[in-house]
């Protein structure tokens, strides 16, 4: 009899503990527990805590209300202007009301990744190249508001934003904007350049200026450049030579020229004539007779 009354209060026991463990519920502080009685949803979701339910009758139902991610697998898109790209994102998204995330979709995180994949590639067909490259926020936001349209209110859940996380483009498209990028540094490059070479041609026009009210100041420059040739160790020598005299040599080039008129013969220079050549009797196979000063002032014939 004692061992009878032992083993059904052990056999109690263990169905207390057992109706006591079905009955308890421990709901985490970022958690909701959304409770169903016979399938029925029973009031608000319950909060964090320890919360009692009544055994094979209530079953409770824990939703996350965390930040979540999801990432989007890449998709082939084309774009406006008909380049093709692959295109991959992240979605953060939370659940805002955990009565609807659980009754009105049955996988909400599945649900979100196919709808995020669809409004990619929609929102990326309406996007130009240069848009998807350089506006990567506005497209983020562009998609955030086009995934929390349909999500926020029939499911609740809350996208918070999204993120174009790569973009892939083909090689010869790659090729072709580092062709392009290259062009427009070169055009900076020699626009830069030749602002410097203007600027310089105004400041070499005001030095001209400035030295052409001193002489003396065009000759020190002469100096000062010489001193700077010979300074380096090379073997050249720098001989100045006036542009004056250049400019001289010029005109009188250009003088003599103009006055030659084309088709006659160029007049000969008049030979000297000597007095002994034009002797009575002189041979012409003669030596020429040249005169000669001496130191008394008399000529001696030669």
């Amino acid at each position: 009899m004692i061992a009878t009354v032992l083993v059904t209060a052990v056999i109690l026991v263990v169905l207390l503990l057992f109706l006591a463990g079905s009955a308890v519920r421990v709901v985490q502080q970022y958690e909701e527990g959304v409770v169903f009685r016979l399938g029925k949803v029973q009031g608000p979701p319950r909060g964090p805590g320890l919360s009692l339910l009544i055994p094979f009758v209530d079953r409770m139902l824990k939703v996350n209300r965390q930040v979540m991610t999801l990432s989007v697998p890449a998709q082939d898109c084309i774009t406006k202007d008909n380049v093709s790209v692959r295109v991959d994102a992240v979605v953060y998204f939370r659940v805002v009301d955990a009565v609807k995330a659980a009754v009105n979709v049955q996988n909400y995180q599945f649900a979100i990744s196919q709808l995020a994949q669809t409004s990619l590639r929609s929102v990326i067909g309406k996007a130009e190249l240069d848009d998807l490259l350089s506006n990567r926020e506005k497209l983020g936001a562009e998609l955030t508001e086009i995934i929390d349209a349909p999500s926020e209110l029939p499911w609740g859940v809350k996208v918070e934003r999204v993120e174009v996380k790569d973009v892939t483009l083909p090689e010869s498209m790659k090729r072709s904007m580092s062709r392009q990028a290259e062009a427009e540094r070169e055009r900076r490059a020699r626009v830069i350049s030749a602002d410097g070479e203007f600027q310089a041609s105004k400041k070499l026009a005001q030095a001209a200026a400035a030295m052409s009210a001193d002489p003396a100041a065009l000759q020190l420059r002469l100096l000062q450049t010489v001193a700077e040739v010979a300074a380096e160790k090379n073997s050249t020598l720098v001989m100045p030579f006036p542009v004056e005299l250049l400019r001289f040599l010029e005109r009188a080039t250009d003088h003599g020229v103009h006055d030659l008129k084309p088709g006659l013969p160029t007049p000969e220079e008049p030979r000297e004539h000597h007095p002994a050549s034009h002797r009575v009797g002189a041979d012409p196979t003669d030596e020429a007779v040249t005169a000669e000063p001496t130191t008394n002032g008399h000529v001696r014939a030669g």
